[in-house]
């Protein structure tokens, strides 16, 4: 059975949760139904097709089979067909509790027949000048923004 996804939000949790599991099936049912999805990791490397995506994930999975994602600074932009994410990822691997990154990463949804679907992941290592402590009174999260 395929998964629906009612809003760009609930694939990009149903995205996480899945890393989070280890879950390669259900890490694999967020993405749209496109040979043309890409994911790039930390590392640069540019993934493009459900093949190169799926080998990759494995073998991250493979490697770290436990790895938890908390974001933070999320900016959204949404349409009525697509939708544009910018998080900046933590990472917790293992039973470490030490965090790894920050990572910034733009997740952008495509809205089909079958409702909300990732189009591309791109993750990056943050800068220095990106991880300067938030300003007085900036939100965690920005509230979404409705592109017309």
């Amino acid at each position: 059975m395929i998964a629906t996804f009612a809003s760009p939000a609930d694939v990009e949790a149903a995205f996480y949760e899945a890393i989070a599991r280890a879950d390669l099936v259900a890490l694999m049912s967020v993405w749209a139904d496109d040979e043309d999805i890409v994911c790039i990791h930390p590392t640069g490397q540019r993934l493009s097709g459900t093949a190169a995506i799926r080998d990759s994930w494995r073998s991250i999975f493979a490697n770290n089979p436990r790895l938890k994602v908390r974001l933070s600074r999320v900016l959204r932009w949404n349409s009525m067909l697509l939708a544009v994410h910018n998080v900046v990822e933590t990472l917790y691997i293992g039973d470490e509790q030490k965090p790894h990154g920050p990572m910034l990463a733009t997740n952008v949804f495509q809205r089909g027949t079958s409702g909300w679907r990732l189009l591309a992941h791109h993750s990056s290592t943050a800068a220095d000048r990106d991880l300067a402590d938030k300003r007085a009174g900036e939100r965690e999260e920005s509230p979404p923004r409705i592109l017309h």
